[in-house]
């Protein structure tokens, strides 16, 4: 089922990713190949955050090929796909916001950046802005029937 808003999916989108919480995050890496890796993404309504080093992989991949795939999973089979464009906020106001963000929200979404680095402005902390084109929400109940949101970017 598509929907036209993404407020109609907002409610059952924020249950999931706060339940399962950590997802699955595809890059294409220089030479055109996929690569996985878990991460632990902090949305804002349909906006995600990533808090992740400046010269990781993820930062390498996103300088070739700005798009990315989210996958969340959970055993009752509740999936989470989100299609994202990706870009660094480098700009101190928004990487204070996110970190603050990130120290604000309650465990398990919420954890304390300093485990990672001193503080946001450390050269190597980044902020990846995740911006999605396509969420689809589907289930083992709903297999035949996904909702789906699309936006253009």
């Amino acid at each position: 089922m598509e929907v036209d808003n993404f407020s109609v999916i907002a409610e059952e989108f924020d249950r999931r990713i706060k339940k399962i919480v950590w997802c699955n995050l595809t890059t294409i890496d220089r030479q055109g190949r996929p690569r996985s890796r878990m991460i632990h993404p902090i949305w804002e309504g349909n906006t995600g955050w990533i808090a992740t080093g400046r010269q990781s992989f993820k930062a390498k991949h996103l300088a070739d090929n700005p798009f990315v795939s989210l996958t969340y999973w959970d055993p009752d089979h509740e999936q989470v796909y989100a299609e994202c464009h990706a870009e660094w906020a480098d700009d101190a106001e928004t990487k204070q916001r996110v970190w603050d963000l990130y120290g604000s929200t309650p465990p398990p979404l919420g954890y304390d950046l300093t485990m990672f680095w001193p503080e946001p402005t450390a050269e190597s902390c980044g902020v990846m802005k995740l911006i999605p084109w396509r969420v689809e929400l589907s289930s083992l109940a709903d297999m035949a029937n996904p909702k789906i949101w699309r936006q253009t970017l």
